[in-house]
């Protein structure tokens, strides 16, 4: 029931973004579509960035799952283009409001999931330190939520799909290699 709840109100509060921006939504708004009452919105959630990070981060599973192997990263990265545009309302919202930073927390965190996952199968059977297999999706993971912040910010005009490729093309192979010089089997005399 409680996860019924939550996507009710996080449903109302789309809806509402539909038509106004997220500094002229108020909770009573969000229970009033959402024909529960306050102590309901705050039995779930502290205020509305609470009930948006909740938004993020549970529908970030559900934008990647399955997409986090080397082969299936690019479906995964544009699916999360393709969340994106499917909510733009609430996102460009979340980009010109307060909320931005959680936006791009949540972008940050969706990113390096499914960066790991594939900088880890790469690395099987390589000696690499789990300190450097996180640079190494931490640095992809800027990169390709810079991209995402520049679509965004430019209005989300371009195709994802033919920057999820432009991408691909840029990149392939490229993790392979960052694992390779990270080897701690070879001597560094930097380490």
């Amino acid at each position: 029931m409680a996860q019924t709840t939550k996507r009710a109100l996080a449903a109302s509060l789309k809806k509402l973004l539909a038509q106004k921006p997220l500094d002229k939504i108020t909770i009573v708004d969000i229970v009033t579509d959402c024909e529960v009452n306050r102590q309901t919105f705050y039995y779930h959630f502290q205020d509305i960035y609470d009930l948006m990070d909740w938004i993020f981060v549970s529908e970030a599973t559900q934008v990647i799952q399955g997409k986090k192997t080397y082969n299936t990263w690019q479906q995964g990265f544009l699916q999360i283009f393709e969340y994106v545009l499917a909510n733009k309302a609430l996102i460009t919202n979340a980009y010109h409001s307060l909320s931005r930073e959680q936006m791009e927390r949540y972008l940050y965190d969706v990113t390096y999931h499914l960066l790991i996952d594939v900088v880890e199968e790469q690395a099987a059977g390589i000696p690499v330190r789990q300190e450097d297999k996180a640079f190494i999706a931490d640095f992809y993971k800027y990169a390709f939520v810079g991209l995402l912040l520049d679509w965004i910010r430019q209005g989300m005009k371009e195709d994802p799909k033919r920057i999820v490729n432009r991408l691909s093309i840029l990149i392939h192979g490229d993790i392979g290699r960052a694992l390779e010089k990270y080897r701690t089997d070879r001597a560094y005399p930097d380490r």
